[in-house]
C-alpha cells in the first residue's frame, strides 16, 4: 500500500514538473497563463454560487488609480471567501491584456486571489431588461454624463441578473455587510445608489430599470442614480425619520442609516484628507464613500502625512498603499463613474 502511495506521489511530481517546465520555455508565460483564466469567467458561473461584491468602469481607463486600487483591495480583504469581480468596459477593446510592469496598478488587481477582471459588455448585458431597448436606440455620444448614465444602468442590470453588493470605486469596505436585499441611505429620506444589495431577480431593482427606462432624462446629473432609487423607495416603502442609529425595514428591503456608510457626508467630503486630533470611530460603518466626485481639488493621498485617507489606505489596502502611494502622494483625482 505504502509503495502504491509513493508511485501516485512521484506521477504526479513528474506532471507537475513537466507542466513547469513547459511554462519555462514560453517567455514571459508563468504570469499570463496562471492569470489569464481569471479573464474568461462567465460571469454568471462565477456568480451564481457565491455573493459577489461589484464595481464598475464604464470608461475605456484601463489603469485605475490608486483609490480604485484601494475600494478593490479593501473589498477583497474584507470578503476573502467572495469573488470581487471589477466589470471593465476597457477590456472589451483591449487587443492585448496589461499584464506587464508598465501597468502597476492593473497588475497588482489581477494578482489577488479572489478579484475578477471582466469585460463590461452592455449590450449583452442589457438583453432581457427593459435597458435593452433604450440602450440600441440611444445616441451615447450626444448624451450628456454618458459614462455616469451608463453606469447607472449597468450596475441595476448586474445585481438584478446575478445578486450580490453593487460598490463605487471610492468605497472603502471595513466590515461585512450582513444585510441581503438594502439600500443606503445618504441622508434621511434619501437613498444613495453607490452602494446596494440585493439577491437575483429582486423586483425592487426591475421596477428601478423600468422606471429608468420611462423617466429618462440625462441633462439632470443623478437623475437616473440616487434620485432614481429614492424615486423607487418612496414607491416601495412609507418613509420615516431615522430613529437613533437604527436602520429602516419595509418589506424584504432594508434602507440603512447613513452611518452605515455616510459617516462623513459630502459637504465634508475634505475631512478624508484632513489630520484629525482623534482617531474617528467608525463603529457603526460597514464602508466609507469618499465622495471622490467631489475632489475638484486634486487632493491627494500623501504618505506619512497621518491624514484620514492615508490611515484608511494603510489599514484596509495595505498592498495598494505599499506600491501605488509613493512619497509625493498619489493622485485620487482622475474621476471614474463609479466614483460619486
Amino acid at each position: 500500500m505504502l509503495k502504491e502511495f509513493q508511485f501516485s506521489l512521484s506521477v504526479i511530481l513528474l506532471f507537475s514538473c513537466g507542466f513547469l517546465y513547459q511554462l519555462t520555455l514560453r517567455p514571459r508565460c508563468l504570469f499570463s497563463c496562471l492569470s489569464s483564466f481569471k479573464f474568461q469567467q462567465d460571469p454568471e458561473a462565477l456568480l451564481s454560487h457565491r455573493r459577489g461584491i461589484i464595481f464598475v468602469e464604464t470608461s475605456e481607463r484601463m489603469e485605475p488609480p490608486s483609490l480604485v486600487c484601494c475600494a478593490v483591495e479593501s473589498a477583497a480583504k474584507i470578503y476573502p471567501e467572495q469573488p470581487v469581480v471589477f466589470f471593465m468596459k476597457g477590456l472589451n477593446t483591449s487587443a492585448q491584456l496589461p499584464l506587464n510592469s508598465s501597468y502597476p496598478a492593473f497588475s497588482l488587481l489581477s494578482a489577488m486571489d479572489n478579484v475578477f477582471l471582466l469585460p463590461l459588455d452592455m449590450k449583452k448585458l442589457f438583453e432581457d431588461t427593459p435597458l435593452y431597448s433604450w440602450y440600441t436606440r440611444i445616441n451615447s455620444s450626444a448624451e450628456r454624463h454618458w459614462l455616469h448614465v451608463s453606469s447607472d444602468a449597468s450596475r441595476l442590470a448586474i445585481i438584478w441578473k446575478y445578486g450580490g453588493v453593487y460598490m463605487d470605486t471610492d468605497v472603502i469596505s471595513i466590515r461585512p455587510i450582513p444585510e441581503e436585499n438594502f439600500l443606503a441611505a445618504q441622508s434621511s429620506r434619501y437613498s444613495s445608489n453607490g452602494v446596494f444589495g440585493f439577491l437575483p431577480h429582486h423586483p425592487f431593482l426591475w421596477g428601478c430599470m423600468e422606471n429608468f427606462v420611462e423617466h429618462y432624462n440625462s441633462y439632470i446629473w443623478g437623475h437616473q442614480g440616487p434620485n432614481l432609487m429614492t424615486r423607487m423607495l418612496r414607491l416601495w416603502c412609507k418613509l420615516e425619520d431615522f430613529q437613533g442609529l437604527n436602520d429602516l425595514r419595509c418589506l424584504n428591503l432594508s434602507f440603512l442609516h447613513p452611518q452605515r456608510f455616510y459617516p462623513i457626508s459630502y459637504p465634508e467630503w475634505r475631512r478624508y484628507y484632513d489630520v484629525w486630533d482623534i482617531d474617528p470611530n467608525f463603529n457603526n460603518s460597514y464602508a466609507l464613500h469618499l465622495w471622490n466626485f467631489m475632489n475638484h481639488e486634486g487632493k491627494t493621498v500623501v504618505r506619512e502625512s497621518n491624514t484620514l485617507v492615508e490611515n484608511l489606505y494603510r489599514k484596509y489596502c495595505p498592498r495598494t498603499y505599499r506600491e501605488l502611494v509613493g512619497p509625493g502622494g498619489s493622485v485620487s483625482r482622475e474621476l471614474g463613474p463609479g466614483n460619486k
